[in-house]
């Protein structure tokens, strides 16, 4: 095998594959790579038999031919290599990698396994195919994936949980037991029923990196594993085992109740007053009254932190105790000059949502008032 590619092209690609590979696999192939050069294309590929990749970028191929090469050394290389492009030639059982043109002042030299000895990557089925815009998966990713149980013991909430409605609809949902996001977007094409199914964060946090937010994303099911194609790139993943909490049970149906307040204002009051939060408990106090919300932490060794915010009030005088992490991370996601939260009472659930309500909310538990 024998093929020039331009450096920081193949750099990108490779990278991603070393993100996929587990850094200590007990199976020594699954550290590798594959290059296959053929018809001036360089197809590479990357799994961990759980999370797979595969790509294509154009290249001169002097000699076709396909081998592996352990990912972590082959990346490590590539990044010391200078800009411009990069001559590899198959000697035998190693991989000759050296500067195009000039003199060859530097040279490396890479063990190579056979091609034949790489696992096969899935194949994407062709039933339950659906298009999207990247844009709006970014955006189904952005609002729901930090809601995502870290709890093992509980490892159907492990992922994020996707959906169909009406054969129209997609949903996205993820939960740690007590928090809630959940996003919904309308399909242009028709979208044939398929069962729920739980997506692991690691392919999704790949996906929402690789994506340049222009343009569709393909995606496929299949009974145990999702694909996801776009722009030469294909990632597939296995799916997490275990049925996912009803989500629709947690959905409150009439909340009286209802704060609306500038979005930044009430982000940057949130972070000064969690200043003297106690952190294991992450415990901040709201007080709604009239027209105002006071923002408050637990009188502690090291003070208290209050501050009062303006907003527009429905309800009776209320004291709230959340979490500030659950009402900062959704915040920060949601783009809109306004946001409103709404409950029933100080002990049931909240909504967060954006001014004017758009096709995503965000439901948290209150804490108990001390």
């Amino acid at each position: 095998m024998k093929f020039t590619a331009d450096r920081n092209m193949l750099l990108r690609e490779i990278a991603t594959s070393h993100e996929i590979i587990a850094s200590k696999n007990p199976i020594s192939i699954l550290s590798n790579v594959l290059l296959s050069a053929e018809n001036e294309t360089l197809l590479i590929k990357a799994t961990d038999l759980k999370v797979s990749f595969e790509t294509q970028i154009p290249v001169d191929v002097q000699t076709p031919g396909s081998i592996t090469v352990i990912c972590d050394k082959f990346l490590n290389i590539i990044r010391a290599l200078p800009e411009g492009s990069i001559d590899f030639v198959q000697e035998d059982s190693r991989l000759a990698i050296t500067p195009s043109g000039g003199l060859k002042t530097i040279f490396f030299q890479l063990a190579t396994v056979s091609a034949e000895k790489y696992p096969e990557l899935q194949i994407m089925p062709e039933e339950h195919t659906f298009e999207i815009a990247q844009k709006e998966l970014i955006e189904m990713i952005d609002q729901t994936i930090f809601a995502v149980s870290d709890d093992e013991t509980r490892y159907f909430m492990n992922g994020v949980f996707l959906d169909c409605q009406d054969e129209k609809d997609i949903i996205m949902v993820a939960t740690d037991g007590r928090r809630l996001s959940y996003i919904r977007k309308e399909l242009t094409s028709g979208l044939k029923s398929f069962r729920g199914i739980i997506i692991p964060p690691k392919v999704l946090n790949l996906i929402k990196k690789l994506l340049p937010g222009e343009g569709m994303v393909t995606i496929s099911i299949s009974e145990k594993s999702i694909f996801f194609s776009f722009n030469k790139q294909k990632i597939s993943s296995n799916l997490i085992e275990g049925q996912f909490p009803d989500y629709r049970r947690v959905v409150p149906v009439s909340q009286h109740n209802r704060i609306e307040i500038e979005r930044k204002q009430f982000i940057d009051a949130i972070k000064r007053v969690s200043l003297l939060v106690e952190q294991k408990s992450r415990r901040i106090y709201l007080h709604a009254l009239d027209n105002s919300v006071t923002l408050s932490s637990e009188e502690s060794e090291y003070g208290v932190a209050r501050e009062q915010i303006m907003c527009s009030y429905e309800g009776a005088e209320t004291k709230l105790a959340l979490n500030y992490i659950y009402l900062e991370e959704p915040l920060k996601q949601m783009q809109d000059e306004k946001i409103s939260i709404k409950f029933s009472e100080q002990n049931k659930a909240l909504t967060l949502v954006s001014v004017p309500e758009k096709d995503f909310f965000h439901i948290i538990m209150p804490m108990q008032l001390e």
